[in-house]
Parts: structure tokens; sequence; C-alpha cells
């Protein structure tokens, strides 16, 4: 079904407005980006010859576009190196560039969401600077099918994690590793086509078979409800906590970077140790190259690293 901007998605409008620009003007690469932090990542491209493909990511310090979008240096650069902040920046140690154009992308709220952006190896003819008013057009646009599709996306997820409610652990209410899989599937999605950051949290209970053993099944199951409300109690509404099964948790911090991802371990970690629960954590970010499913596995060996470390601690204790 067409949303009301004529398009059924942003992917799609930025994929014909790309091969609109790499049709009708001479840039061997175009590109819609995201910029995260420390990270520029390459959401779309229409390349002829530097092989940047979706998912590519640089820094965003090093690019020509996180000075234009400072007003520092122009948005359009027919040839660049004639521009000091552009011949100093750190992207021409990794590509050719001569030549340049860039837009900001914006959110609702008017802060930076991404570029709009073009490179070539060869400087262009100065006519370029006459299409200054196209760009910002299709920038504008995209912005705002942008905009619309974010508070889509929003609702989008508010209702799978309701049907997916449907797939919930019975002894603790949280999702379990069918409902999981699912959302993180969908979340992955959502990732590739805006470069939303993510972490991934793997909890291990340490003392669950300890419990079982000395005080029996029903004590065990206290210790499994209380942690999976000492965790969901410490996350915010849009993220994910599911039991995996046995002593096994997990949870996706939907949109979050690298410092809050952590401060989300240390209160987890704090409140666990208030509920006297003893529980080894790993935590991994999403990579853009790789996706969640790589970050669920390495957030996976974290956790064991962590175990092992607690239990060596232990162990030196006595």
């Amino acid at each position: 079904m067409l949303s009301h901007h004529g398009f059924k998605s942003f992917e799609e409008a930025g994929k014909m407005v790309l091969k609109y620009l790499h049709n009708h003007f001479d840039f061997s690469l175009w590109m819609i980006t995201r910029t995260e932090g420390d990270d520029w990542i390459v959401l779309q491209s229409e390349d002829n010859c530097y092989g940047v493909k979706q998912g590519k990511v640089f820094r965003w310090a090093d690019s020509f576009c996180s000075q234009m979008v400072q007003g520092r240096a122009p948005r359009i650069a027919p040839s660049s190196g004639h521009i000091p902040l552009y011949r100093e920046a750190g992207i021409n140690q990794l590509v050719n560039i001569k030549s340049y154009v860039g837009q900001p992308l914006t959110k609702e709220d008017g802060t930076l969401f991404g570029t709009l952006c073009a490179i070539d190896p060869q400087p262009q003819s100065e006519n370029i600077l006459e299409n200054a008013e196209l760009f910002e057009l299709l920038a504008q646009m995209l912005s705002y099918i942008l905009q619309a599709e974010l508070r889509e996306a929003q609702q989008i997820r508010e209702t799978e994690h309701f049907e997916a409610q449907a797939h919930s652990d019975p002894l603790t209410g949280l999702f379990n590793r069918r409902a999981w899989d699912k959302l993180i599937k969908s979340e992955e999605k959502r990732c590739q086509q805006y470069g939303h950051p993510a972490a991934v949290l793997i909890i291990d209970l340490n003392d669950l078979k300890i419990t079982n053993d000395s005080l029996g099944h029903v004590a065990g199951d206290m210790l499994i409800k209380r942690t999976a409300l000492t965790l969901k109690n410490n996350v915010r509404s849009n993220d994910i906590v599911a039991r995996l099964g046995g002593d096994e948790f997990a949870i996706l911090s939907i949109e979050t970077n690298l410092e809050n991802a952590k401060k989300l371990v240390l209160r987890i970690k704090n409140a666990l140790l208030e509920a006297n629960i003893s529980a080894a954590i790993g935590l991994e970010m999403r990579d853009p190259t790789y996706g969640l499913s790589a970050a669920i596995i390495e957030a996976d060996k974290k956790m064991y690293k962590d175990k092992a470390s607690i239990k060596s601690n232990s162990t030196f204790i006595r």
C-alpha cells in the first residue's frame, strides 16, 4: 500500500532519488547516510568506482559532511581540493575525492539524521552550482518522508511487541525465545533501513542450579521470577526483555549508543545486587556491517567470560 507521500518507504524513495541523481549528474558515488556518534553509516549507495556499499562505516569526523552540516564548508564543491577543510579531511586518506555535494537530512525535531551526498575522483564543472535548489529540495523531500516513516515505525514496533506477547514465557511473562527471534528480525530490518544503533545484553544466572539443589525448584522458580522483574524494571518501554530458556535472559536496547548501553549494564548489575541475585552479563553493540545476529553471538561470548571471571574471583576469595 502506498503511503501519503507516494512512496512505499523511505528506502524506496532513497533508491529512486539516488538513481535519478546518478543518471543526471556526473558523480561516481551518491549516498544516503546516517550519523550516529562517531560513526558515519552508509544506508544506500549508487556507486560507479569506489566500492562503497550499504553498511559501510566511516568516521564521522573524517567526512566532508561533518564540516558541511556545521556550515564550515560549502554544500557544493566542484573542486573540493580548493576548500582547506575538505582538502585536509581524514576521508581523503581512504578514498580519492576531488568534488563533492552534500545536503543534511533531518529528524522531526530538527536534529541531524544523516546526509544525502556525492563524491567523485575528478573535479566537476562550476555549472553544478546551478543545481543547488534541486539538491536541497530532494534532501527536504527525503527528510519529510523519513520523519513520517519513523513515526510509523514506532507504531509498528508497538504493534509487534503487543502481538509477540502471545509468545511469552509462562513463568516470567517475558518474551520467550520464539518471540525474541521474531522481534530481533524486525529490529534488524529497521537498523538496516535507518542506521539505528542497538545494544544486546545476555544475562545468565550463576546460582540457579545451587538454589534448585539446596532449596528446591520452587525457590529456583522464585529466583527466575525475581530476575525477570528486576530486568524489566530497569529497561525502557521500547526495549525487549526475553527469557531464552533455563537461567538465560536477553535484552535488546533499541536506538541506544555505547555510553548509554554501559549505563544500562551498570544499572542492572546494581539492581541485581540489591535483589541478592548473582548473574553474569555480556554486552555487545550492533555493528552495521554484521548486524544483530553477530552482536548476540558476541554478547553471549562476553557473558561466559564474565561468568568465568566471577567464578575465578569467588574461588580466590575462598
